[in-house]
């Protein structure tokens, strides 16, 4: 038994938001495995095929972004899964758009999603991909960057990092998952540009989404 989440925000407004990413990469592997997402139950939405020669579940917690852990430990408990069961897909802005990282386990860095799922499960020695989103750029903030949904090449930079974040899951679903860093942690250094403060008035916006 395999569970993977991705993590999201719920709600038609929030769908294709850079902050979606997780969720994005779950349809992928939706759709290469066949399985629907569609049963309601335990804070979050699921559905539950066969890949790689064992059960998976796909997982979209519904709590919204800060409280993804609540889901996440139930559908964990659920299943009576362990550590090594399970595997977190999730935007990241430090990683440049495109891009993917992967990681063994650790902690949650600046994710408010990932910080709730550790301290709800109480362990982070479990493997997660994240895909970068980059930073906001010019006069837009954060929570505006987050929040937006991607469009012309940022867009199509996105869908790249996506599908490589679909093909590192089905790498750690086959035991792979030393492969999977090794093909997709090297990257050419790239310039970290500076961090765009917030637009002089803009809002914080909503904690729970971010």
């Amino acid at each position: 038994m395999f569970i993977i989440v991705g993590l999201g925000n719920p709600g038609r407004e929030y769908a294709g938001t850079r902050h979606n990413a997780g969720y994005m990469a779950l349809d992928i592997l939706a759709d290469r495995f066949g399985i629907e997402i569609k049963r309601h139950n335990f804070q979050a939405v699921f559905g539950e095929g066969f890949a790689a020669g064992q059960k998976v579940a796909l997982v979209k917690p519904l709590t919204f972004m800060n409280e993804s852990g609540r889901a996440v430990r139930d559908i964990m408990n659920w299943y009576k899964c362990q550590h090594d069961q399970l595997l977190l897909i999730y935007d990241d802005i430090d990683i440049p758009l495109g891009d993917i990282r992967i990681r063994a386990g650790g902690s949650a860095g600046t994710h408010n999603g990932m910080r709730s799922v550790i301290y709800q499960l109480q362990y982070d020695d479990f493997p997660r991909v994240r895909v970068g989103i980059g930073q906001a750029q010019g006069q837009r903030g954060l929570v505006a960057h987050v929040l937006g949904a991607p469009q012309g090449e940022e867009l199509e930079a996105l869908r790249h990092g996506l599908a490589q974040a679909a093909d590192a899951a089905e790498l750690i679903l086959n035991g792979q998952l030393l492969q999977a860093q090794a093909q997709f942690n090297k990257r050419p250094k790239k310039e970290k540009l500076p961090k765009a403060d917030p637009p002089e008035g803009e809002s914080l916006g909503d904690p729970e989404v971010l």
